[in-house]
C-alpha cells in the first residue's frame, strides 16, 4: 500500500511541475506603474480577467505569473497603466519556452518592445 501511495504522489507532483513549466516572470521596464495585466492566447479576441489583482507593478519591479495553458503556448500580453489608464499590447510570446519577459515602452513614440529569456 505504501508503494502505491509513493508512486501516486510522485505522479501527482510531476504533473504539478509540468503545469508550472510555463510560469514566467514579468519585469516592468516601461517607465510607468502598471495597474492591470492580461494574458490571452494570440488567436483569441478576449482578454479574460486581470492577472495582477489588487497590486500594482511599479516600474523596475518583477512578478511571477502562473501559466498552465500549455495547449496555447503563444500568448499576447496587455497592460493598463496606473497614471492614465492607457492600454498597450505585446504579441506572440511562447510562454512554454520563456522564463522571463521584460516589457519596454516609449510613450512618446508608441514603440513597444520586450526582452525575453
Amino acid at each position: 500500500m505504501l508503494k502505491k501511495t509513493v508512486v501516486f504522489a510522485a505522479l501527482a507532483l510531476s504533473g504539478l511541475a509540468y503545469a508550472a513549466d510555463a510560469d514566467f516572470t514579468l519585469v516592468n521596464r516601461t517607465g510607468y506603474a502598471i495597474n492591470e495585466v492580461y494574458i490571452s492566447p494570440t488567436q483569441k479576441d478576449s482578454w479574460g480577467k486581470d492577472r495582477l489583482g489588487r497590486n500594482q507593478l511599479l516600474n523596475g519591479q518583477a512578478r511571477t505569473f502562473r501559466f498552465g495553458d500549455t495547449k496555447n503556448c503563444v500568448q499576447d500580453i496587455k497592460v493598463i497603466f496606473t497614471d492614465d489608464d492607457s492600454e498597450v499590447e505585446w504579441e506572440g510570446f511562447n510562454l512554454c519556452e520563456l522564463h522571463k519577459i521584460t516589457l519596454r515602452y516609449n510613450r512618446k513614440t508608441g514603440d513597444v518592445s520586450a526582452d525575453t529569456e
